[in-house]
């Protein structure tokens, strides 16, 4: 299915369309302070309202609704980005799920009708320019919304799926595009502690229309992982590895390639202690070393996440991320008739 999707021309089939390299970018910086302080390697280990995400089979394992929010900063604060998500457990083996991401870079200054000349007058000439007039100037933002429809199904104990239809948004100043995915996860274990998940992004190619008349095709990934528990010293661990798997010819920007298609691994760490407090370490796909920790309290999940953007002096601020999850754990909220 993913050959079919990405070998057949776009060009060919509609006019000004063509499979755009990074288009879909945003949406796969991350969600969670527990997933992000294991550098990403999370898709195996999924199994909370974030798993509408890392990967839509592991959102059947909740037992109570769930909401999880998250605020983070980049670039000295240059860019937000905010996620939200609520879950809710659906009969005795079936979630469903609502998830939100925005990336923004709000109020950026449009000054290209607000310059003037020596003589004061309004010019759109930028050589005669001598200042920029700041009541003329106007303000817009750029911005990429990702709203995720999650169902989740558990068939068994050890094997569950899940899917996601994705709408994706995308604004810049007065010109926006709109977009429709799909998404397919699998979550199974095969051993006892041994986890393996799957989950196939933007399965069919997802298609995003300009309203310039230029459209944009987002090429599938298919994000593939696995984890092991080990119980000792008092609580758990969990290492993790996972792969993104692209088909959109990114030679220099991977951990390593096969012609069109490349491999980006994240590794990740996780210690949970009498099931409480958690300390985590991870490896993403874009070089960073990820540090994390987290704390379980009575319905509600405190997680934090540390990364450093470059190992230079004069980088853009280090990158911290906190995340909080609500779990309505009372007893009319639980899922009725559990598997």
């Amino acid at each position: 299915m993913i050959a079919s999707a990405v070998s057949i021309p776009a060009g060919s089939m509609l006019a000004g369309t063509g499979v755009a390299k990074y288009a879909g970018e945003f949406i796969s910086l991350g969600v969670g302070g527990r997933a992000l302080g294991m550098g990403g390697a999370f898709v195996a280990l999924a199994n909370d309202v974030t798993a509408g995400y890392w990967n839509p089979a592991g959102l059947s394992h909740i037992n109570y609704p769930q909401i999880s929010l998250m605020h983070d900063e980049q670039f000295g604060s240059l860019v937000n980005y905010d996620y939200g998500a609520v879950a809710l457990p659906f009969g005795s083996n079936a979630s469903l799920g609502l998830s939100i991401i925005r990336v923004g870079v709000d109020d950026i200054a449009n000054t290209q009708h607000a310059g003037v000349d020596a003589n004061g007058n309004l010019t759109y000439d930028q050589n005669q320019w001598v200042r920029v007039d700041p009541d003329l100037v106007t303000y817009f933002n750029a911005a990429d919304w990702a709203f995720y429809f999650t169902y989740s199904k558990k068939e068994a104990d050890d094997f569950s799926y899940g899917a996601n239809v994705k709408i994706i948004r995308r604004e810049l100043g007065e010109n926006s595009a709109t977009g429709i995915g799909f998404d397919v996860g699998l979550w199974y274990t095969p051993l006892d502690n041994v986890l393996v998940g799957a989950n196939l992004q933007d399965v069919t190619t997802t298609f995003l229309a300009w309203d310039t008349g230029t459209n944009e095709l987002i090429s599938p990934t298919m994000k593939v992982g696995s984890a092991y528990l080990i119980e000792a010293f008092g609580g758990r661990f969990a290492p993790a590895v996972d792969f993104d798997v692209r088909f959109e010819n990114r030679q220099y920007a991977s951990t390593f390639n096969f012609g069109p298609v490349s491999f980006d691994m994240h590794t990740g760490m996780e210690y949970l202690f009498k099931d409480a407090v958690a300390l985590r370490v991870g490896y993403s796909d874009v070089k960073q070393l990820t540090f994390g920790a987290g704390v379980r309290l009575p319905k509600l999940n405190i997680d934090y996440s540390f990364a450093r953007v470059a190992p230079a002096a004069d980088r853009l601020g280090d990158t911290h991320r906190i995340s909080l999850m609500f779990t309505l754990q009372s007893e009319q909220f639980r899922r009725v008739g559990e598997y």
